[in-house]
């Protein structure tokens, strides 16, 4: 492994939280309980609201693909001899790389992710972009070119440390 490729600081987040997944666990347990109803013993919900292929797709659709989908998502953020490394996953497929020399300056800052930016994923506020999965606190980037970016981190100090353009030791 190249010195440039020498890691750091890993960090890896899921979308663990428990209020997600019973809100993702309601549609799930509706396409199944439905499919069964209908394909199994054919008689759902007192008749047939939807033909067995549509059954079907919802249970294709929202019964496997949702939480495989929710299941799959994570952020990675890794400091590299070289920049900072990010990566969210399914949506990136490949890590975007930010150099060093292309970050003025980064901090550790406690945030409101629905208030600042809407929520968590990758998200767009009035404080500029983020990638977030969970907690309130991150390393807020800003760019040479005015641009800003918070990472959100379950790690943030550790994370602070290891980048060169941290005030944070």
């Amino acid at each position: 492994m190249d010195s440039h490729e020498h890691v750091l600081f890993r960090e890896e987040q899921k979308f663990n939280q428990l209020w997600l997944w019973v809100l993702v666990l309601v549609p799930v347990s509706i396409a199944w309980y439905a499919a069964i109803e209908q394909l199994v013993f054919g008689s759902p919900f007192g008749g047939n609201p939807a033909s067995d292929s549509s059954t079907f797709l919802s249970l294709v659709l929202f019964g496997i693909l949702l939480p495989l989908f929710m299941s799959s998502l994570r952020l990675v953020t890794e400091v590299r001899g070289d920049g900072l490394y990010i990566r969210f996953r399914p949506f990136h497929g490949s890590y975007r790389k930010f150099p060093f020399d292309s970050i003025l300056s980064c901090k550790v800052q406690t945030y409101r992710p629905v208030r600042d930016y809407g929520g968590w994923g990758i998200r767009y506020g009035i404080r500029g972009k983020a990638y977030n999965v969970s907690g309130s606190k991150g390393l807020m980037l800003e760019f040479v070119n005015g641009k800003k970016l918070l990472i959100g981190s379950q790690q943030a100090e550790e994370f602070a440390a290891a980048m060169p353009c941290s005030s944070e030791a």
